[in-house]
């Protein structure tokens, strides 16, 4: 995993790139003494797991560059690290995964890199299935929704559509777990990509518009309601 490290300290880069590499994983990491040169490799950053960020650096300083980064990386782990405690507030603004004192970086990065190495892991869940195009190995992120059509159940991704002979109840099965609910025989939604659900019907961010049969509505508002509060 590719990982880098922000800080005009360099004694502190050195620190933190010690500790990672007793962890015993294999990282790749960079080191940056500016918020301004990070930002000048996005195209590193947009492969980064994880981006360990000082807050206090002159020019643009941590949070502003965690402001940038997020912009463009939205799905990169941010990991602000200070010496100062009446920070912890401002790292929730810009949506860093996690905030992290120095004086106690022995006591608190592995468990902050394990805690972040398991929700990357969930993040990429990937399976894989027979479909009419061949084998295909699919990111469950990128699965809108799937739909019975005719005797195929075809599978709609952000980058086009694959059909399988297969049971619709089979896939809810296979799928189980994975953030996935029946609104009814025909449809299995991903509710990552759902926008709303009112009046019996569902709205997702593609725009497209599904009815609820009215006597599966409260258990998909349940199951999405329960799935939102787990985000």
């Amino acid at each position: 995993m590719k990982i880098a490290i922000c800080d005009d300290s360099k004694d502190d880069r050195g620190a933190l790139k010690a500790l990672l590499k007793t962890y015993g994983q294999d990282f790749e990491i960079r080191e940056y003494g500016s918020g301004t040169k990070l930002c000048e490799d996005m195209d590193y950053i947009k492969e980064c797991g994880i981006v360990f960020l000082d807050i206090n650096m002159d020019g643009p300083d941590g949070l502003e560059t965690a402001r940038r980064i997020k912009e463009e990386c939205p799905k990169v782990h941010i990991v602000l690290v200070t010496a100062y405690m009446n920070y912890a507030l401002d790292g929730y603004k810009v949506k860093a995964s996690r905030f992290l004192l120095k004086d106690d970086l022995e006591q608190t990065l592995q468990e902050c890199v394990d805690d972040i190495l398991r929700e990357i892991r969930q993040e990429e869940r990937v399976v894989a299935f027979d479909f009419v195009e061949g084998n295909v190995r699919l990111r469950v992120d990128d699965i809108i929704y799937i739909e019975t059509s005719r005797h195929k159940n075809v599978f709609y991704t952000q980058e086009r559509t694959y059909s399988i002979y297969k049971k619709m109840d089979e896939l809810e099965e296979e799928l189980k777990g994975m953030g996935f609910v029946r609104i009814h025989q025909s449809f299995l939604i991903n509710m990552r990509y759902i926008e709303r659900i009112s009046s019996y019907v569902m709205v997702l961010r593609t725009g497209k518009e599904i009815s609820v049969p009215k006597s599966r509505y409260p258990e998909v508002k349940r199951q999405y309601t329960l799935f939102k509060g787990a985000e």
